[in-house]
């Protein structure tokens, strides 16, 4: 019998016909197989921590969640092969028992590494690209059904699809990450005002190996973290009271556990345009929405990368992040602020909140087309679009597709 499927915050309910739990990494392409011959649909879901309709399906959900642990590791070339249902909470500790590290992480770990890699979600960190940089190879169910494997090298350029590939280009089952040794990570965290914040914004940003800042639109305070690597932390900072101070390994660290759950909406914005962003979308917090909203801002830096679809896409990038509570409206006032974050350039994080389609994000990736060519390579018939990534992508429905659906049904 059909049953409901929720995302993490609750604003995310469809019932899929069926939900599927493979074992193997078989099982997975029998079910690929077999929707492709019934000219059906398949998704994957995660552990639900995205909130855009990425996975919601009227046909074949996926759950990868019985695809654990490490199937080889490489500790001279910092590289470790795991299977796709890890979580980064579960892949933190399994890598770490092997003497490895990720070179970052975002703000929770809850999520499974192939859901934060396949929509692009990063850290913060100057010099420190999105999580999807460290893969650099795997193994695939594409949409017939074939099980392939991609590297670096081979096939050319599909790499970069793949790093950001929302899972249209087909269902990973084994990732092969490139690593670092483990570390340990000073974290500190300071509260001070927003004139302070941003007149130090450029010498913490260059300084902190990890730097991010929040900012709480009712009392227009701002809270400063820092993660370095112990012994090379820049000092104090006269201008900020230090609340919390601690050291630990990195994928204990630079997490936390976050039991009030919430809605999202994050634009990447290149960065020389980040101050200005935020300074307008404060101004309009402060004037519209501070009755309503008490959850704070989120501003985070992330290196460029090469991946098509990514965020941080050959660009210097700022993040500009908006909650609400989760089972609140957040509607009207994630729209109010969206126009902002778009008149500076802002690409969405492909996880979260937005309003944008084909025509309004194919001028933002530079590397667009390439990435439709390579979905187009590995599934024509569509195995892996509903709707809505149709929509999303501009890839209009095949006469040869429209056949083989009516055949399945």
């Amino acid at each position: 019998m059909a049953r409901e499927w929720v995302n993490w915050s609750g604003s995310l309910r469809f019932t899929p016909e069926r939900i599927e739990t493979p074992d193997s990494e078989q099982a997975v392409a029998a079910i690929v197989q077999r929707a492709a011959e019934q000219g059906r649909t398949v998704r994957v879901a995660g552990r639900g921590h995205s909130s855009s309709p990425l996975v919601q399906t009227d046909d074949t959900l996926a759950s990868l969640e019985r695809l654990q642990g490490i199937e080889s590791v490489d500790t001279a070339a910092h590289e470790a092969t795991i299977r796709a249902g890890m979580t980064l909470q579960d892949a933190g500790e399994a890598l770490f028992e092997a003497g490895l590290a990720m070179h970052n992480l975002g703000d929770v770990n809850v999520q499974q590494v192939i859901g934060g890699i396949s929509t692009g979600t990063h850290g913060t960190g100057r010099k420190l690209p999105c999580l999807s940089a460290m893969l650099v190879g795997g193994r695939m169910v594409i949409g017939s059904g074939e099980v392939i494997e991609f590297t670096e090298e081979q096939p050319p350029g599909f790499l970069q699809a793949a790093r950001v590939g929302l899972g249209v280009l087909g269902i990973i089952t084994s990732l092969r990450l490139r690593l670092l040794p483990a570390y340990k990570l000073h974290r500190q965290e300071w509260c001070t005002d927003v004139r302070h914040c941003l007149d130090h914004l450029d010498e913490l940003v260059a300084r902190n190996r990890n730097f991010d800042f929040y900012w709480y639109p009712r009392s227009d305070e701002v809270k400063l973290r820092t993660w370095n690597l112990p012994g090379e932390e820049p000092g104090d900072l006269p201008y900020a009271t230090l609340v919390e101070d601690r050291t630990d390994w990195a994928h204990r660290i630079i997490t936390k556990k976050r039991t009030i759950r919430f809605d999202e909406m994050e634009y990447g914005i290149p960065a020389e345009a980040g101050v200005r962003c935020f300074l307008q979308v404060r101004r309009r917090m402060k004037d519209v929405y501070r009755k309503y909203v008490g959850w704070r801002l989120l501003y985070r830096t992330v290196a460029p990368d090469d991946a098509c679809l990514s965020i941080a896409h050959g660009c210097e990038t700022v993040t500009i992040s908006v909650h609400h509570n989760a089972g609140l409206p957040f509607e009207d006032f994630f729209r109010g602020i969206e126009p902002i974050l778009r008149d500076h350039e802002g690409r969405p994080h492909w996880g979260k909140k937005h309003t944008l389609r084909a025509e309004d994000l194919r001028p933002l990736y530079p590397q667009w087309d390439v990435f439709l060519q390579a979905r187009q390579h590995t599934d024509p018939q569509g195995v892996f679009l509903t709707p809505y990534l149709r929509e999303l992508l501009g890839v209009p429905v095949s006469e040869q597709a429209r056949a083989a659906a009516f055949a399945g049904r």
